[in-house]
């Protein structure tokens, strides 16, 4: 099982971080060691001051796929979820200064949030127009909709199948839009898609 991770797909999102708009999918891996599931605390790291949520709306690859053509790709997902994509902000602001890959910030345990839940492809009935949102401390920080994406679904699985082999209970998360921040200890994060909570948990 792979965790991909779609980075700059939501327009607002690549300007709030001064970051130049891709033209392309832009994509990277986290391990099955980063996954939080079961609504469980996210304890947050003793090697970094500045950890930032990033809500995102997570697919679940149905079956194998190599060179996947985007007219076919919708038919790959099993079901859309949601995740955090926790990011150690200090650490990859320094690791990009650097020239450094940044793996490090993105990829350590328990920074990719999953909901316990998916809904199944075949309950929405327009895959370009999911809404969803994150709250804070019972208020919303980040709202997102699948319309505002630069690459759609199809697209971003039809790119990543150029270069891997996508597999039964593969991950992508499809990026995050903006309003992304820090969180500190005693936080809590609540994660909805439409008016279904899938995501409720606490940072210690």
């Amino acid at each position: 099982m792979k965790i991909i991770c779609i980075g700059r797909n939501y327009l607002d999102h690549a300007k709030e971080l001064n970051s130049a708009i891709p033209k392309e999918p832009v994509f990277f891996l986290k391990p099955d060691s980063a996954l939080l599931i079961r609504n469980r605390p996210f304890y947050y790291p003793e090697f970094s001051h500045d950890v930032h949520y990033e809500v995102e709306l997570v697919l679940k690859i149905k079956r194998v796929g190599k060179n996947i053509l985007e007219e076919n790709a919708n038919t790959y997902i099993d079901s859309i979820g949601l995740g955090i994509d926790f990011t150690a902000r200090d650490i990859q602001r320094q690791c990009i200064k650097e020239g450094l890959p940044w793996e490090v910030a993105k990829a350590f345990d328990r920074s990719a949030v999953i909901s316990d839940d998916f809904i199944p492809r075949e309950n929405f009935s327009n895959l370009g127009k999911i809404e969803f949102h994150l709250n804070l401390n019972g208020i919303t920080v980040q709202k997102g909709n699948s319309r505002d994406m630069i690459f759609n679904f199809a697209k971003l699985i039809e790119h990543v199948s150029r270069f891997m082999t996508l597999k039964m209970g593969d991950l992508i998360y499809t990026g995050t839009p903006a309003g992304v921040g820090p969180v500190k200890i005693g936080d809590r994060l609540e994660g909805f898609i439409g008016a279904e909570k899938l995501l409720d948990f606490k940072v210690k």
